[in-house]
């Protein structure tokens, strides 16, 4: 299993489309953060905090996430090795955890420069060191969180079709509806007991308060039910292809 991981971490740097999706990442963050005039600039926020990181994030994963897992199945079956691999003395779990843990490092490591950013503003900050650590990696483990569950959900897309655009085009909508699909939703219901419902089905929901640096059970217990539901799913889509 794990030879397969590292073959996923390898295939990916090993072209330029890998280190492009990175730098993309780390350029539209720092742009937000950093340069462009506005609500998301640090110095404009005249604050110790890189709050404006997590409320960024999010919206740059729905295209960074599925852009690292669009290749994941679709390549192979587009390759026509993914029926080699079946043959291998791997179950079927096994190849999608392998295949959904390489994703999920992927995108942590597209994460890790803006660790840069922590660095700058304890500098920044008046008097120097005056930030609240606890806080910001509280945050940083709601994107991990986000990460895992936008990982799972593009593997699954990346395992209904051949073609790595239209793999992409789905995990971006996966991605997105269950974002913000269910608080978009809501607004058409009446009854408040029944959208507060139903935007609990929905990412933003539990990643809202992660990404003040609160950890929740609830929400753990959330985002671990979503991501175990859509590897499963994955792993039977995989299983359908020996019928």
């Amino acid at each position: 299993m794990f030879t397969l991981f590292f073959k996923e971490i390898k295939e990916f740097f090993s072209s330029v489309t890998g280190y492009l999706v990175v730098i993309i990442f780390l350029l539209i963050n720092s742009m937000f953060l950093w340069i462009f005039k506005g609500a998301f600039n640090i110095f404009d926020l005249e604050m110790a905090n890189i709050d404006s990181l997590f409320i960024i994030s999010p919206w740059v994963f729905l295209f960074l996430v599925p852009a690292i897992t669009m290749n994941m199945f679709a390549g192979e079956y587009k390759s026509g090795t993914m029926e080699l691999l079946l043959t291998r003395p791997l179950t079927e779990f096994q190849i999608v955890f392998a295949k959904y843990l390489a994703s999920v490092v992927l995108v942590l490591v597209a994460l890790a420069p803006t660790l840069l950013y922590l660095f700058s503003i304890y500098f920044l900050a008046d008097p120097v060191g005056n930030v609240d650590f606890a806080a910001i990696f509280g945050s940083y483990i709601g994107l991990f969180f986000l990460a895992a569950i936008y990982s799972a959900l593009g593997i699954f897309a990346s395992s209904l079709t051949k073609n790595t655009i239209i793999s992409f085009l789905l995990g971006l909508l996966f991605c997105y509806v269950f974002f913000l699909g269910f608080e978009n939703l809501s607004y058409l219901i009446s009854s408040g007991k029944l959208s507060n419902f139903i935007i609990s089905l929905g990412i933003n929901d539990h990643y809202r308060s992660m990404s003040r640096g609160v950890i929740d059970s609830r929400d753990v217990v959330y985002f671990l039910s979503v991501i175990s539901i859509f590897i499963f799913v994955t792993k039977l889509r995989l299983e359908s292809r020996k019928w």
